[in-house]
């Protein structure tokens, strides 16, 4: 009996040690993308434990008036500013504010997996979420007598599938839902849409990027709603990330993008934007 009750402890402590040093051997593939966001969505990356970004979105008006206002340039423009802050290596809080309709938001963002470089999880995976807040006049969501404060509220969230391939290529995917407490008759309060981008890098910390959105969800009456493209570039170091693009939509914040976009790229009606992220 003792010798049983003296193999029981043993056998106990060589599992945990078989069990931490599994642990320790697993090895995570590097960040799929370099920041947060990938010109206008998410990616996987959480900031590190600890630390903030500091983001910069500024877009430009449409090129299609030429040198009348520099390609957009003097055109009136949309910008956000906002702060991350990394609660821990793999939860994500932040706040903003978008000039455009005066859109307050909050966002959070929880890395669910982690791409294994053995390959016994080959994708990572993240939730994102936010709250908006639409901080107008309450004349904008109709008839003063029908007004609540609740009406100024959207919402969206995206299940981010994204693998890093190579040391030069990286995709992601991510299923999208949007939920508006108002909206304009005609439109669903509740849609569902998918993203897809990428980055393949050219030259050392130069990459070029791209993203695609596509609303699901029909929008009886709305049928002038056009998908998402951007195209542009990305500069990357470890403390700042520079991306300059050409896409088809002005707004910033996601729900917006997906659900009120009606510029066509293949008639030219695109412009000029940038983003700029700095962690400290």
């Amino acid at each position: 009996m003792k010798k049983i009750l003296l193999i029981i402890p043993g056998l106990l402590i060589c599992f945990l040690t078989f069990s931490q040093n599994e642990e320790v051997k697993k090895e995570y593939e590097y960040p799929a993308f370099e920041t947060s966001i990938l010109i206008d969505n998410q990616t996987v990356v959480t900031p590190y434990k600890g630390t903030y970004e500091f983001e910069i979105h500024h877009r430009f008006g449409k090129m299609s008036n030429g040198v009348t206002d520099l390609y957009g340039v003097y055109a009136p423009s949309n910008i956000r500013m906002g702060f991350n802050y990394g609660l821990s290596k793999k939860i994500m809080l932040g706040i903003g504010t978008t000039k455009d309709y005066k859109l307050q938001d909050f966002q959070w963002k929880y890395l669910l997996l982690q791409q294994e470089k053995s390959g016994g999880m080959p994708v990572s995976v993240s939730y994102f979420g936010n709250v908006v807040i639409d901080a107008r006049g309450n004349d904008a969501f109709g008839p003063e007598e029908d007004y609540t404060f609740t009406h100024r509220f959207s919402y969206f969230t995206q299940l981010i599938v994204a693998r890093r391939f190579s040391y030069k290529y990286s995709l992601q995917v991510a299923p999208s839902f949007i939920y508006y407490n108002a909206i304009e008759e005609g439109r669903e309060n509740a849609n569902f849409g998918i993203h897809a981008g990428g980055r393949a890098k050219v030259i050392g910390e130069m990459s070029v990027i791209a993203e695609y959105d596509y609303l699901i969800t029909n929008q009886p009456g709305n049928d002038d709603i056009k998908p998402n493209l951007a195209l542009g570039i990305e500069f990357a170091s470890p403390t700042h990330a520079f991306q300059v693009f050409v896409a088809n939509y002005s707004q910033i914040i996601s729900q917006r993008n997906f659900l009120y976009n009606t510029n066509d790229f293949s008639k030219g009606e695109y412009l000029l934007g940038f983003n700029i992220t700095v962690r400290f």
